[in-house]
């Protein structure tokens, strides 16, 4: 369960956000109907609709879960908010590298030599520091909604979340606590890996938080310590690399010493980590990066110089491999790119405040933190390296940089970004395995108190009738039926996208439901054991567009075994995808996505402007009110 200290909803600039809806009922088996009938065989559909009609009957089980699920929503700032995250991340027992964990992969970085990579690191941790301070001031201008019904003010709760949460694994589920009190009393330190081994860096010593120069200097003696080969400890990250249930079995053993238990207490209440890897001697293209960036290349590479639980750890390789790891449940990407953003900046805008040398005051030195081993220990440690070493060998990750166009030529044509690049990517699917799957695209409800994400189901009716007149070899379609059902596909997917923000998308309503017939000591409702349910919340494409404004790209690994995970960085000019499946998958593969997405991407610029040039003949003005018809301008992103 999470456990917080619960604030009031706070204001935003001077307005209490609204509570998210619970939507009507009826609207919801609707609309959960059309977004499955395409995907399911037309047996299943009819008993699919038979059970739904009969969940949604005057009188009906549906009827009493909603009742109840509307008492919720007036008892709570956020109805779904501990449904979902239980259901996204808690609950979840995969191990949390490659499987949960986003990262944030930074542009390689030149250092001269090992004295540089902790200049670099210095500078990071003043950004840092500065970013938190910002933070604890509630200082953070307030965000508003950019893209589809801009202008809205956002729920800036999950940036209070970035320094102050830490995962708890557990048996059966993990718990995030997040320390709420801002009391001086909060440890003020951050905790440095290097070498698989650990230290604290006490950043206020004496009430004074440390310079640039200091943290430079107490980084220098952590390194000099780490390579005392005498005092090394064993490689005690490994096991936070390990499925989470294994992960709290081991946290159990590891908890009967309290050499353990103590070094445990101070890495969970840390600021956030900071890793220092050592060269992974590969050549550093983007795929290569992001694939460190998500499991640090197991315990031979750096795999094991890692905390998962933390919610942030900010990686500085001597080779220049650098970026973020963020542990999910707190926050999602926005904040993730937000912050990373503002340390990047900080660190290549801000004039160096590197002093002499003689200016540093007498400090004490880092601590090592020690552990307790045994022949039992070792044993999980050997297992958990085991583990990662197959989840390693396992991801095929593919980075890959669209550049025959960007957002530019997309708004050009009067259509949405985001749901463009949608639309291609389901074309891309369709290109590789014949048909449509179950796809989740986040879509932010942070419009609202508490609000985190739903789903956009970017699989639609609209999107296959699309796809099928670009592939289909035995009918010839026109290119101004095509655009059509282009235009057709993205306005689908932007009205899907405006129902999910506004808090009328499906998904979370439907966990609502179900959690509630859970509550209620229930019989599992018939339309929550039917297998088109199952399938439908089986994600074999997982999506997100995570835009930056500085270089860098965020990626994740597929969130099931025969997935995709497939996030987007919009530029003006071009499109940043990061494409990732399993290799012990044969009917997933990274590079015949990619090929398909490419390939997919460029048939849609043609379409789009051989429609142009035929609508620009005077000749054709019919042909041009044909394929202009569908689709008024769109903005924009979400």
């Amino acid at each position: 369960m999470p456990i917080m200290e619960k604030e009031p909803a706070r204001d935003q600039g001077s307005q209490v956000l609204p509570k998210v809806s619970v939507p009507p009922l009826k609207q919801t088996l609707d609309m959960y109907l059309r977004c499955v009938q395409h995907l399911v065989k037309e047996e299943q559909f009819k008993k699919t609709k038979a059970i739904v009609e009969k969940f949604g009957a005057p009188g009906g089980v549906g009827e009493v879960l909603q009742k109840k699920l509307l008492e919720r929503r007036d008892k709570t700032n956020n109805w779904v908010y501990e449904y979902w995250l239980e259901d996204m991340y808690l609950n979840n027992r995969l191990a949390l590298p490659v499987n949960s964990s986003p990262v944030m992969v930074f542009p390689k970085q030149n250092f001269r030599d090992q004295k540089d990579a902790l200049r670099f690191s210095a500078r990071l941790i003043r950004g840092v520091l500065e970013y938190k301070a910002l933070i604890d001031a509630r200082a953070l201008p307030v965000d508003f909604a950019r893209g589809q019904l801009a202008g809205t003010p956002l729920c800036m709760e999950q940036y209070y979340r970035l320094f102050t949460s830490y995962r708890y694994p557990g048996l059966k589920t993990d718990t995030l606590k997040v320390q709420m009190n801002t009391a001086s009393s909060v440890p003020e330190h951050i905790i440095v890996a290097c070498k698989n081994q650990f230290f604290v860096l006490d950043v206020t010593p004496n009430g004074k938080q440390l310079n640039e120069t200091e943290i430079f200097s107490q980084l220098e003696k952590i390194l000099k310590m780490s390579n005392n080969a005498e005092e090394r400890l064993p490689p005690f990250g490994l096991l936070t690399s390990d499925g989470r249930t294994e992960w709290a079995q081991a946290r159990d053993v590891l908890t009967k010493d309290q050499t353990n238990r103590d070094s445990l207490a101070l890495i969970e209440s840390c600021i956030c980590v900071v890793c220092l890897d050592e060269p992974c001697g590969l050549e550093p293209r983007d795929t290569t990066r992001a694939l460190l960036m998500l499991h640090g290349g197991g315990r031979e590479k750096n795999g094991a110089n890692r905390w998962y639980d933390k919610s942030m750890q900010f990686v500085v390789g001597m080779d220049g491999v650098c970026g973020v790891v963020c542990e999910h449940s707190p926050f999602e990407g926005i904040v993730l790119v937000q912050c990373s953003e503002y340390v990047m900046k900080y660190i290549t805008g801000t004039p160096s405040k590197m002093g002499s040398a003689a200016s540093v005051r007498e400090l004490p030195p880092p601590r090592r933190l020690l552990w307790k081993c045994n022949t039992h220990i070792q044993g999980l440690l050997t297992a958990a390296g085991d583990r990662l070493q197959r989840l390693v060998n396992n991801l095929d990750m593919d980075v890959f940089t669209f550049d025959a166009y960007g957002k530019e030529f997309i708004k050009k044509q009067r259509m949405s970004p985001d749901a463009f690049i949608q639309v291609a990517l389901q074309l891309a699917f369709f290109k590789c395995r014949g048909r449509l799957v179950s796809t989740y695209e986040s879509a932010s409800i942070r419009r609202f108190q508490e609000g985190r994400v739903d789903n956009i189901r970017s699989a639609t009716p609209e999107a296959l009738a699309f796809v099928k007149s670009m592939t289909d070899e035995r009918v010839a379609y026109t290119d101004s039926e095509k655009m059509k059902r282009l235009r057709d596909a993205i306005n689908a997917q932007t009205n899907y996208t405006i129902a999910a923000i506004t808090g009328m998308a499906i998904d979370n309503h439907l966990l609502g439901l179900l959690r509630i017939s859970k509550e209620l000591n229930l019989e599992r409702p018939e339309i929550f054991c039917d297998e088109t349910f199952m399938a439908s919340n089986h994600f074999i494409l997982s999506t997100s567009q995570v835009p930056t404004t500085v270089e860098m790209f965020c990626c994740y690994g597929p969130v099931v075994p025969n997935g995709y995970g497939a996030c987007y960085n919009p530029q003006s000019n071009h499109i940043l995808f990061c494409v990732s499946s399993f290799w012990e998958n044969t009917e997933t593969s990274s590079a015949v996505f990619v090929k398909a997405l490419n390939e997919g991407l460029l048939e849609i610029r043609d379409l789009c402007n051989r429609s142009s040039a035929a609508a620009s003949k005077p000749a054709d003005s019919k042909v041009a009110n044909s394929s202009k018809g569908a689709g008024q301008p769109q903005k924009s992103g979400k």
